[in-house]
């Protein structure tokens, strides 16, 4: 057998593998993983609305609550361990294709290819603090500012800021936007559903979808303000951006809705572990 027969019989080997249960289980680990992350920094959110100021509503905030608890470092561990198991599964994804007609093609490869890289970032990030040698990735407000900061230095830092600002307000219309249409009614197996989940999980992909959605796009919004300011210091991670929504005329009542759709988005992500297509 010549080396080119063997290449592809190990191509199809390894597409099989990337197919199989044991990825399958890693991508519905990583979802589990993302609803507790989500669950928990909307309910510190919550907490903010109703006066608990000293509260960090992000990624770092809800990581720190998961530590103080008994057994909290095991429980990290759960999540990093699936958190990994999501970057392995959208890498089998940007590496042979993802579920669908359109799955091979590169509109599906290299988003894929992104999400790989941003969850083996926050996979290690929460790995090294259960392991006592990380902080969980730092403060979502102060890592915003810093990268700005940043590209504000460089040649046309102030186009690159400003386009990426944009391009994430347009990230979360999209986002939003794909949550109150149900396009993720394409990726769920609601055949296997009765029509009451099926209405309990359209709450909380629709509400959650479009709490998430307008963060991004709120997010972005900072950001470009930041670039037509140049002041780094107009950018917001997670926890100042929903803090944000307080300020509104709205008051604390926003927030308070907002909070409560990411809270609903972490319940979205378990019924996404249970239904999604992987």
């Amino acid at each position: 057998m010549n080396t080119s027969a063997l290449a592809h019989d190990g191509r199809i080997e390894a597409e099989r593998a990337a197919r199989g249960s044991v990825v399958k289980g890693a991508a519905r680990a990583g979802f589990v993983a993302r609803g507790v992350i989500y669950l928990l920094v909307g309910v510190l959110a919550l907490q903010i609305a109703f006066g608990e100021r000293s509260r960090q509503a992000d990624r770092q905030g809800a990581l720190g609550e998961i530590a103080q608890r008994p057994f909290g470092a095991v429980v990290l561990w759960a999540l990093g361990i699936g958190l990994a198991g999501m970057a392995l599964w959208r890498l089998s994804e940007a590496a042979f294709g993802a579920a669908g007609p359109a799955g091979r093609t590169a509109k599906k490869r290299l988003p894929a290819l992104a999400r790989c890289v941003f969850y083996a970032f926050v996979a290690y990030s929460v790995l090294s603090l259960a392991a006592g040698s990380g902080d969980g990735g730092g403060s979502s407000d102060e890592q915003s500012k810093d990268v700005t900061a940043r590209l504000l230095d460089v040649p046309a830092g102030q186009w690159i800021v400003g386009v990426a600002g944009a391009g994430i307000v347009v990230a979360g219309v999209w986002i939003g936007g794909r949550a109150v249409t149900r396009a993720y009614h394409d990726r769920l197996r609601l055949g296997e559903m009765s029509p009451r989940t099926r209405r309990l999980v359209d709450v909380t992909g629709v509400g959650g979808g479009a709490a998430r959605g307008l963060v991004f796009a709120a997010a972005g919004a900072f950001a470009v303000r930041a670039a037509a300011d140049y002041d780094p210091g107009h950018a917001k991670g997670l926890d100042d951006t929903l803090r944000s929504f307080a300020h509104t005329p709205v008051g604390p009542g926003l927030l308070a809705c907002v909070a409560a759709g990411l809270v609903l988005f972490g319940l979205f992500s378990f019924a996404m572990a249970r239904w999604r297509d992987v």
